[in-house]
């Protein structure tokens, strides 16, 4: 298994994975479901939809996506319409998704995850020799547990690990992966717009309420909940949400009797949450309900092993070439502050700036993005090793990475010139992939 912040998989498909899986993006959260080959599926902001979008923009019954290979959508006769890739979609006229389409409902985003045929040259299988590192061994086998039922899990790490994706992973593996997947982040809302969002709200309950609307845990029934950036959320909220936990009930706001819901919930954040608990920031008792056990996703800067692979897979994303070995290089002495998330867009515009040629070095804008502050023997250990990487980096452009003229600029042999590159992390592993 490969972790990485956006919707493709690193490995290849086959026919026997279904059909695939609709995911719909909107303000501060987002929904998916599993495509049922023999069935169509009915996407909208009423309880009746197979998809529940709970954004108002949504039409009660919007569009309908019809599974095949292709797979189309057509409009139900929405107020705001659907769009695929900006054209309108006319109600009983399905028209074909690609890969890359991006269909509008209202103001919400869809895209569908092909597994079929169409999804089977997302990456080379050779990418998938590379070896995972330790951290992300480990990463594995706790999903491959925790998957297997329904406890709580606190996922853990900095911004743009891939937390969410590890999530979804979970949730695909589990019993419930035929049931929609939700994902909210708690720091896209106000207090008052949050609590709406996640528990529902009746008609009336507050100035614009014009209709009752399902909440995201209603949506989720059956399936997953993410609460993402958890750290962030409201005390007020928190409270709220740990009488959901506890009860396993939601009450809408203005409700006057709780409705039962079966979902399993996931959650995840960047902050430390047993110092924001001290601090009197974050509910003692709900970072216990939650924490049933934690997975911490490694930075990339310590899985640089994935880095190649992960390089590759992005520049195919982009429809762009190979990337050189010396831009390769590059990237891996880069010390990636914003993990992959950043490595995605740097790969991506690096391709746009190849034009569909072999990405290199020229092609690459890593800006000057601030590194963590580090202090004391191992804050000097670490710049040192990143000068004396920029420095090898520097010898291989000028030498167009020819390890023996690069040794002679550096004043050593190549025997140590390889030897640091290897301890350094700037010998990319070129698998089998043939990259020159």
């Amino acid at each position: 298994m490969r972790y990485e912040d956006q919707p493709t998989k690193a490995k290849s498909r086959t026919h026997d994975e279904g059909p695939g899986r609709a995911i719909v993006f909107f303000d501060g959260g987002s929904v998916s479901r599993e495509l049922d080959p023999s069935r169509e599926l009915l996407i909208g902001r009423g309880d009746d939809a197979d998809l529940v979008v709970p954004d108002e923009s949504v039409s009660r019954r919007h569009a309908i996506l019809w599974p095949g290979s292709p797979p189309r959508i057509e409009d139900a006769g929405s107020a705001n319409g659907t769009l695929v890739d900006g054209v309108l979609v006319g109600v009983g006229t399905p028209v074909p998704l690609a890969p890359t389409s991006v269909v509008e409902l209202g103001d919400a985003l869809m895209v569908v995850r092909f597994t079929g045929p169409a999804a089977a040259t997302d990456e080379p299988i050779a990418a998938a020799t590379v070896p995972l590192d330790p951290g992300m061994a480990k990463v594995e086998e706790l999903v491959e547990l925790v998957a297997k039922s329904d406890i709580p899990v606190l996922l853990l790490g900095e911004t743009g690990v891939g937390k969410g994706v590890v999530a979804e992973d979970i949730h695909r593996r589990s019993a419930r992966s035929a049931a929609p997947f939700v994902r909210l982040n708690s720091a896209a809302f106000a207090e008052t717009m949050l609590e709406s969002e996640l528990f529902g709200h009746e008609r009336g309950a507050f100035t614009g309420a014009t209709q009752a609307k399902p909440g995201l845990l209603e949506s989720a029934e059956g399936g997953t909940v993410l609460l993402d950036e958890i750290g962030e959320m409201p005390l007020a909220v928190q409270a709220k949400l740990l009488h959901t936990l506890d009860h396993r009930e939601v009450l809408r706001v203005g409700g006057l009797r709780p409705k039962r819901i079966d979902v399993r919930f996931l959650a995840a954040t960047n902050r430390d949450l047993g110092a924001e608990v001290r601090r009197g920031r974050f509910r003692e008792d709900l970072y216990f309900r939650l924490n049933g056990i934690s997975i911490t996703i490694p930075p990339l800067r310590e899985r640089k092993n994935e880095l190649v692979r992960l390089c590759r897979k992005f520049a195919v994303e982009a429809g762009g070439g190979e990337i050189g070995d010396a831009a390769l290089t590059r990237l891996a002495a880069h010390d990636w502050p914003g993990n992959v998330r950043e490595l995605r867009n740097v790969v991506l515009r690096a391709a746009l700036f190849a034009r569909g040629g072999k990405i290199g070095v020229e092609h690459l804008d890593l800006g000057a993005a601030p590194t963590p502050n580090r202090t004391g023997a191992e804050g000097l250990k670490g710049e040192l090793k990143k000068l004396e990487a920029e420095r090898i980096v520097s010898a291989l452009d000028q030498s167009e990475h020819n390890q023996v003229r690069a040794a002679k600029l550096l004043g050593i042999s190549r025997g140590t010139l390889r030897s640091r590159m290897k301890e350094l992390g700037l010998l990319p592993d070129r698998g089998r992939s043939g990259t020159s």
